[in-house]
């Protein structure tokens, strides 16, 4: 078969007409639930990813709760479940990155990109799967949380509005992920790559302890450290305070982070598949 007959008989989604904005969010509706299809066959991976945000608060709370006094607060544990919930739901948007590299390793990502599908529906279906799991570890934690005496003490309102800013501020950071997956060579080097950095932005911030018994030098790092805004804005919102410009500026780094990731995934994907 010469080379011409060879590029006729591929599909191609350049040939296929572009789809419309409904025919999109119903492929990456289709490719999310191909996703969430895997977890009851791996169960494991949900019970891992469960376990480390369980062990995070138990630990936290009663090795360091009898040490670690928070201004404001005479519980620490209103102020540590807060910083926690956050934490999980940033280190769960690494599935993203890893998934991704997995499935361009196993030429999937090469084998959808020939359906007439939208261009996007990998992506964004692939990160709102990750999203839905995560929804289920924070639900798991909810639970671990009001067993050792954490509480809502602001308005339901309030509890709402900071676990959905939590889990904007999530979508977000897969987007950076998605990026990260597309970006290495291997599934063990997104592995490693996905976590490197969401280290030290949790710890550098005020999810633990207050940015003031950081070194001098440090603290302004960690006052205007994004994941310390997002924070401090669901912290107050969980216990009835005022957010203040914390909650405008978790706005702001949600959207600008995903408008840039979003743009350069995308991007990549298109480079990468073709």
């Amino acid at each position: 078969m010469t080379t011409a007959a060879r590029e006729a008989a591929t599909p191609n989604m350049a040939s296929h007409p572009k789809p419309g904005l409904a025919d999109a969010w119903r492929d990456a509706s289709t490719e999310a639930m191909r996703h969430l299809r895997i977890i009851p066959r791996n169960p494991e991976l949900l019970g891992f990813s469960t376990i480390q945000p369980v062990m995070f608060i138990v630990l936290f709370n009663y090795v360091f709760g009898g040490a670690i006094e928070v201004p404001g607060f005479s519980d620490y544990q209103q102020f540590l479940i807060p910083g926690i919930f956050a934490q999980t739901m940033v280190f769960n948007s690494s599935f993203t990155a890893v998934g991704l590299a997995d499935d361009l390793s196993k030429g999937l990502i090469d084998r959808l990109r020939s359906l007439p599908i939208a261009r996007s529906a990998v992506l964004v279906g692939r990160v709102f799967s990750d999203i839905a799991r995560t929804v289920l570890t924070f639900t798991t934690m909810v639970i671990v949380a009001f067993l050792i005496g954490f509480r809502f003490e602001g308005s339901v309102a309030g509890a709402i509005g900071g676990t959905v800013l939590m889990m904007a501020f999530a979508i977000s950071f897969s987007w950076i992920q998605a990026f990260i997956g597309m970006s290495v060579g291997s599934v063990e080097a997104a592995s490693a790559a996905s976590f490197i950095w969401m280290f030290p932005l949790t710890f550098v911030s005020s999810a633990f302890v207050d940015p003031a018994s950081m070194p001098g030098w440090l603290q302004p790092i960690a006052n205007h450290n994004p994941f310390t805004r997002l924070v401090n804005a669901t912290r107050a919102l969980y216990n009835g305070l005022p957010p203040g410009e914390h909650l405008w500026w978790s706005l702001f780094w949600i959207a600008a982070i995903t408008v840039v990731f979003a743009a350069l995934s995308i991007r990549r994907f298109s480079r990468v598949t073709n």
